[in-house]
């Protein structure tokens, strides 16, 4: 076998060694590529797997008590009715309509705040008449007393009183709306003297 021959052949063993080691090269940059886009796709799983379970978690959370419903009259003497307040150590059932100075003559009202029954401070005000729908009785409650809000969009609410004052007509502090997301009702009316206003502040009661 001549020189020629013989260099040629090494040239050719080395250029399949050379196309060898390449072609395992490239297998293994394959294998390694699949195996980062498989741990890649794991843990994308994995996040969209926790993102909906954390989001499914606060919805749970954030979602709102199912209260028992009553239907609600929608009006009331020729005025639009709110809800409807009841409270049984007094004997008190009225119907709240919207406020005027001609319908505080006809019930008590929604003086201000939010609707009945929602997050926020639901302001009451009626006049402290003997009428058996007005708040006369009013000032025989207590803290740690109970009522129910009725309205036809929320349902029927339980309430418990926590605060009872009495402010000048000019203190309107009692109107505030910071209530941390909570349901509160304030209930309003005149001393006997009508010199100064009884509050009555409650909060929803939760089982």
């Amino acid at each position: 076998m001549g020189r020629k021959e013989r260099r040629k052949r090494r040239k050719k063993r080395i250029l399949n060694f050379i196309i060898l080691i390449t072609i395992l090269f490239i297998t293994i940059y394959i294998g390694i590529e699949i195996f980062r886009e498989k741990n890649f796709e794991n843990e994308n799983y994995e996040i969209k797997r926790l993102y909906i379970e954390n989001n499914l978690k606060e919805e749970v959370v954030k979602e709102d008590t199912i209260y028992p419903k009553e239907s609600v009259q929608q009006t009331y003497k020729g005025y639009d009715v709110v809800a409807k307040l009841e409270i049984p150590k007094i004997e008190l059932e009225t119907y709240i309509i919207n406020f005027s100075e001609s319908a505080l003559n006809v019930s008590v009202t929604k003086f201000w705040g939010a609707n009945a029954n929602e997050p926020g401070n639901f302001c009451i005000a009626g006049h402290n008449f003997k009428n058996k729908n007005m708040f006369h009785n009013l000032k025989e409650l207590e803290i740690g007393d109970e009522f129910k809000v009725k309205d036809n969009k929320v349902g029927i609410v339980n309430y418990e009183i926590y605060n009872i004052y009495t402010v000048v007509p000019e203190d309107v502090s009692c109107l505030s709306q910071n209530t941390n997301g909570e349901r509160e009702v304030t209930l309003i009316t005149c001393t006997n003297d009508s010199k100064k206003r009884i509050i009555i502040k409650s909060r929803e009661k939760r089982e």
